[in-house]
Order: structure tokens, then C-alpha cells, then sequence
């Protein structure tokens, strides 16, 4: 025997499998959607990254930089999920690395073509770089895919949807299945009756408001009169007029929602393509400045390859036999090789100048600075060069004005403009400096030479590196960077720079800064000079202090060259004597041993460096009172700080410079007669 369903259990069937499937085909639908969109952005995501790091690392393949490939995959950092990063040269040797913390250090041995690959929960990705159709390395990716991962969380996720879901739908219908049930339960009671008794008095209940309720209407209205049938039947037409309307109103409230719906697509889609715009303007924007960095270095390389072309060429003939040179040459030859050392130097000055600019790695020192001094002390330096070639300087007798700038810097910036005047100015020619208020605090410093001028397409020009201030064919020596450099150091102190220029007549560049008050006091010139260092009248001083016995001084050097440089200026002198050391173990041996007066420390030494042999000499109390100056080719500005702020007595910089060296050695041996005497009094 078949067993019937009752009304409530089919009606609470069709809703809880009703609400199952829509549960079940939106949630699916959704899963599907950000599967796909998930796997679409990953992917995209790095491949972009890789272009970017292609683009960014071109240079350092094509010029072997290991540091500036490693720098620029460190940058994955600030992407969490990638676990690792390499480069591969274009032989496909590993070139540079990066793994994540904690992750597998491991890369392929063998570099594939451009390809994507998904497995075991990872993506790797393969891209070649190419530039200029030339093969440079791959970039070589491994990053998080997650999708086996999101399909578990969906799928847990529409779990704890689904029951609660079900769950309240089950609630619902039990509450009010009640509602809908009832009233037709009375109509079947009230049949019963009516046929078992024939009594068509009687009335089904009317409970709601709703079909059900037009139900239990008609079946009482068969039972009333033909009148009350045609009531009850225009009201059931009114009810369904009322309905439609109804229908009506929810159809164009679908439709409105619809026109909302398409109107944000629609914006969504421009705000994608603005967004696509940017990201291809800004892979062109990259596209072009590393052309711009492969012409600079280009330039550079021409630039540093100019001068070592004279001294190696000068270098080789001097120790040539096959080419004998008279004294007379060889002086020549030997000047010609300190004029392009010295071009040389002052070229990778000014590129280490530019590059610390252009990476914000500069510091300035903002305070209230007197142009009256900074002139007088231009003037001073620049004096004997623009005599040598019959070049009056015109300065202002009195600038009393003060501007908000960094000190050293503002010097080099006018020293830098005056030495252009005076360079690119005629035999006989003046070189005027004004300074004067341009606005209640704007201060304008101007620099004005008569020499050929500038056309404007030469202006237009000026301020790019390896310009020699628009000189296409001169014999003036000069790296271009200078006015570059001036104009990035203007605009990082707030300032303008700018230019106006006569061909034939001559140019005038002009700096304007802010105008400031003075500082309450200024410290008095000469204020924080290390002791025994060079000031009026040290020369007298130190034939006077000159000890009777002969100083000791030890020069710690691993580089033969440099030391035979050092044994050479020190044979000029007969009342010093001179220790080396290969090593910082040796040398702190030999200071412990024969207590050199002074000594000679270079940093990047093997196995133990200069800094900290520098203070283990000052831990030992027979060595710590000799004076150590450092004597090394790190440059650096933050080297020289850390250097001084390590104990070095001296900071001096390689390449040697002579008078520099030989004033270094006198003040310090000045500065020990001093403390001699001062014992002695004691």
C-alpha cells in the first residue's frame, strides 16, 4: 500500500529543494567566476612583474652588474606571495638571485622558453629579455597559486551557507505553512460535512487575504445565491486587477534595477581601461628611460674611456724602450697623464654627485647662510684661475643678504657656475656676481661672463649630462655633469635655476632661494678645526716643532703600487722614516713593536679591515695615543662620517693628492710636538 504525502510535507518538499538548487547554482556560479578571475590575475599579475623586473635588469646584464640585478629582485619583497626570483644571463647561467624567507632556495638547472606553469600549488613563470632584438637573460618566478586551496574554502564556505540557509527555509516554512494549509484543510472538513449531512448552510472559514482565501470565497459562493456569485466573482476580478498592477510595479522596479546594474558595468568598464591606459603609459614611460639610462651610460663610457685613453697611451710610451723619450718628454708626458688623472677624478666625482642625487640619497643641511662669505670665499679659490688667463672677477662689495641653504652646497653651486665663466670666457674677459633681493623673500645670486653665448637650441640642451654647455667643437675640457648637478642641488633646496644668453655676447646664470634672517650668532671662522690641522702660520710652526729624531711613520697597505707611491713622496722627506704592512694583523703586530709616531691605515684591507684595527690599536694602551689617519678610496660621504666618527685622526681619499697628503703628515706631526710640550710642562 502506497502512503500519501500530505499537502505540508509536498509543499515543504518543493521549497527546501527549490531553495537547495538556487543555493547551489549561485553559489557555483560565483565559485566559477573568481576561479577564473583568479587565475587570470595571477597570471597577469606576473607576468607584468616580470616584464618589470626584464626592463629594470636589461642594463645590469648588459654591463654585468650583479648588484644592480640583486637590488632590483630584492624589490619582490613587497610582494608576498612570490617564494622566489632569479635572473639568468643570456648563456643561462644564474645571474642573480631571491627567495622569500622561509622558502626553497632551489631554481631549474635549465632555463625553459617564455612559459606559465601551474603545479602543486605553484606558479612558474619563464620570460626572456630581449633588447633591441638581442637576447640579455630570463627572468625566472615562482610565486603562491592557491586555487586547490580556494576550491577547499568555497567549498567550506558553501557549506556554512547552505545549512544555515536550509535551515532557516525549513523554520519559515514550518512557521507558515500553517497559513497556507489551514484554510484549504477547512474547505475539505466543510465538503465532508456538507455531503455527509446535506446542510448547505454551512460556511468554510475565511482566514487570509489570499488565493487560498478566493478559494474558500468560491467554494462558499456555490453554495450561495446566483447574486452573491457575481459579487463574489467581480471582487475576485478586482483582486486580480489589484494583482497585476502589482506585477506591474515589481516588473518595472526589476527594470530600474537593471538600468542600475548596466550603469555601473558601464563604469566599472571605463575605470578598467583608464586603468589599463596608466599601466601602458607607464610601461612606456619605463621603455623610455631605460633608453635614456643606456644613452647616459653610453656617454659615460665614452667620457671615462677619453681620458684613461691619454694616460695608458703617455703611460706606455714612457715605459717603452722602443720609444726613448728625452727628460723634456717625459716631464711632458708625465703632466699630461696628471692633467686626464685629475679630468678623471673630477668626472667620477661628478657621476657619484649625479647618482646620489638622482637616488634621494643626498642629505642637506637647511640653515640661514651669509652670501657676502660665501662670495669672499669663491672669490679666493677662484682668483688664481681666472688670472692665468688676464679674466677680471667683479664681486659685490657688499651682500648682506642671508638665504635658507645648505652651506656646502651653495659653495659648490657658485663655484661650479664661475668656473663655467671662466672657462668658456675670452682671454681679457670679465666674469660679473650680483646678488640682490627679487621679491621681499626671494634673493636672486647671478653670474654673468663675456664669453661666445649660447644659440637657443644649445640652451634647450644645457642642463642634460656630458652637455659641455652646448659646445659642439671646443677644447675645453669638461664632463657636463657640473650644470646638471648644480640644477638638481638648486630644486632640492627649494630654489630655481635659470639662464639667459646672447650669442656672441655672453651668458648669465642666475639662482634664485629663499630669503632668511640671520642666525642669532655665527660660530667664528675656523671654528671646528681638528687639531693640528692647517691654518696661518703652520708651516713656521711645524720647523719649529719638527721633532730632532726621526718619525716613524707606518703605512698599512695591501696594494703595492700605492705603497711604492707613499715610499716615493716620503723620500723626499729625510726626517721621516717609513714601516708597511701588508695586512691589518701585521700591522698592529709592528705598531705594537716599534711605536710608530704616526700611521697610515687603509679600510678595505684582507682578513681584518682598517676600522677595526684602527680600534684595537686604540684598546691597547701602548698604541692608543698614535695618531691614525685613514688613507682609503671610499668616497662616499657617509664612509668619510662613519670614518671620523670611528677615530680616525685624518680622512684622506685616494687617489692620493700630494699637498694634501704632505700637509695631512706635517699637522700631525705639528699636533704631537704640541702634546710633547704640553707633557713636558705638566
Amino acid at each position: 500500500m502506497i502512503k500519501l504525502r500530505s499537502l505540508r510535507q509536498k509543499l515543504l518538499g518543493v521549497v527546501m529543494l527549490s531553495t537547495l538548487v538556487a543555493l547551489l547554482v549561485s553559489l557555483a556560479t560565483l565559485v566559477a567566476y573568481d576561479l577564473r578571475a583568479y587565475h587570470q590575475s595571477v597570471t597577469s599579475d606576473m607576468s607584468t612583474q616580470s616584464e618589470l623586473i626584464g626592463h629594470m635588469s636589461s642594463a645590469a646584464l648588459a654591463f654585468d652588474d650583479k648588484r644592480l640585478a640583486q637590488e632590483t629582485l630584492a624589490l619582490l619583497r613587497l610582494r608576498p606571495k612570490v617564494n622566489a626570483g632569479a635572473i639568468f644571463n643570456a648563456k643561462g647561467k644564474l645571474f642573480a638571485s631571491y627567495v622569500a624567507p622561509g622558502q626553497d632556495d632551489h631554481f631549474p638547472a635549465q632555463v625553459e622558453a617564455d612559459s606559465v606553469r601551474y603545479a602543486d600549488g605553484k606558479l612558474t613563470l619563464f620570460k626572456r629579455i630581449v633588447d633591441n632584438g638581442e637576447l640579455l637573460g630570463t627572468v625566472y618566478l615562482r610565486a603562491e597559486y592557491e586555487m586547490v586551496g580556494r576550491i577547499g574554502d568555497y567549498l567550506g564556505i558553501a557549506l556554512l551557507v547552505m545549512l544555515p540557509a536550509m535551515g532557516i527555509a525549513y523554520l519559515i516554512m514550518r512557521r507558515t505553512d500553517f497559513v497556507i494549509t489551514r484554510p484549504i484543510l477547512d474547505i475539505r472538513d466543510v465538503a465532508r460535512d456538507v455531503v455527509a449531512t446535506g446542510d448547505y448552510s454551512r460556511r468554510a472559514a475565511r482566514t487570509s487575504e489570499d488565493e487560498v482565501a478566493q478559494l474558500v470565497d468560491s467554494f462558499n459562493t456555490m453554495l450561495s445565491e446566483i447574486e452573491t456569485r457575481a459579487k463574489d466573482l467581480q471582487a475576485s476580478n478586482e483582486e486580480l486587477a489589484r494583482e497585476a498592477e502589482r506585477r506591474a510595479q515589481a516588473q518595472d522596479e526589476v527594470m530600474r534595477l537593471n538600468q542600475g546594474l548596466e550603469q555601473r558595468v558601464h563604469e566599472r568598464t571605463l575605470q578598467l581601461e583608464a586603468t589599463n591606459g596608466e599601466l601602458a603609459m607607464a610601461m612606456e614611460e619605463a621603455k623610455s628611460a631605460n633608453q635614456a639610462k643606456s644613452a647616459f651610460l653610453s656617454s659615460m663610457s665614452h667620457e671615462l674611456r677619453t681620458p684613461l685613453n691619454a694616460i695608458l697611451g703617455f703611460a706606455q710610451i714612457l715605459t717603452s724602450d722602443k720609444l726613448p723619450s728625452t727628460i723634456a718628454q717625459k716631464k711632458e708626458f708625465a703632466g699630461h697623464i696628471l692633467k686626464s688623472g685629475r679630468h678623471l677624478l673630477t668626472l667620477i666625482n661628478e657621476i657619484l654627485d649625479l647618482a646620489k642625487i638622482e637616488s634621494g640619497a643626498v642629505a642637506l643641511s637647511m640653515e640661514p647662510v651669509h652670501l657676502g662669505e660665501i662670495l669672499q670665499e669663491c672669490h679666493t679659490m677662484t682668483a688664481p684661475l681666472a688670472a692665468n688667463r688676464g679674466i677680471r672677477l667683479l664681486f659685490p662689495q657688499d651682500c648682506m643678504i642671508n638665504v635658507e641653504a645648505d652651506r656646502t652646497r651653495l659653495k659648490q653651486i657658485m663655484l661650479n657656475l664661475l668656473s663655467n665663466a671662466i672657462k668658456y670666457n675670452r682671454d681679457g674677459g670679465a666674469v660679473v656676481v650680483d646678488c640682490s633681493m627679487q621679491a621681499p623673500d626671494v634673493a636672486r645670486l647671478s653670474v654673468q661672463d663675456t664669453g661666445m653665448g649660447l644659440k637657443q637650441e644649445q640652451i634647450a640642451q644645457l642642463f642634460q649630462p656630458f652637455n659641455r654647455l652646448g659646445q659642439e667643437t671646443g677644447a675645453e675640457e669638461g664632463t657636463g655633469i657640473g650644470l646638471v648637478v648644480t640644477k638638481r642641488l638648486v630644486e632640492l633646496m627649494g630654489g630655481v635655476i635659470g639662464i639667459s644668453s646672447s650669442a656672441g655676447v655672453g651668458s648669465m646664470f642666475w639662482i634664485e632661494l629663499r630669503a632668511t634672517q640671520p642666525l642669532p650668532s655665527l660660530l667664528e671662522a675656523g671654528a671646528g678645526r681638528a687639531p693640528g690641522e692647517g691654518g696661518e702660520g703652520s708651516e713656521a710652526g711645524d720647523a719649529e716643532r719638527e721633532p730632532a729624531r726621526p718619525t716613524t711613520l707606518l703605512y698599512v697597505e695591501d696594494n703595492p703600487a700605492n705603497l711604492k707611491l707613499v715610499q716615493e713622496i716620503i723620500s723626499f722627506r729625510p726626517e721621516m722614516r717609513l714601516l708597511s704592512a701588508p695586512d691589518g694583523h701585521l700591522g698592529i703586530e709592528l705598531a705594537r713593536a716599534h711605536l710608530p709616531d704616526i700611521i697610515l691605515m687603509d679600510i678595505n684591507l684582507p682578513g681584518l679591515n682598517g676600522i677595526d684595527a684602527m680600534r684595537m690599536l686604540r684598546a691597547d694602551r701602548r698604541t692608543a695615543d698614535i695618531p691614525v689617519i685613514a688613507l682609503t678610496a671610499n668616497a662616499m660621504p657617509r664612509d668619510v662620517e662613519k670614518g671620523i666618527a670611528a677615530g680616525f685622526f685624518r680622512y684622506l681619499i685616494k687617489p692620493i693628492n700630494i699637498d694634501e697628503f704632505t700637509e695631512a703628515i706635517s699637522s700631525t706631526m705639528a699636533y704631537l710636538a704640541d702634546r710633547k710640550a704640553t707633557k713636558e710642562l705638566s
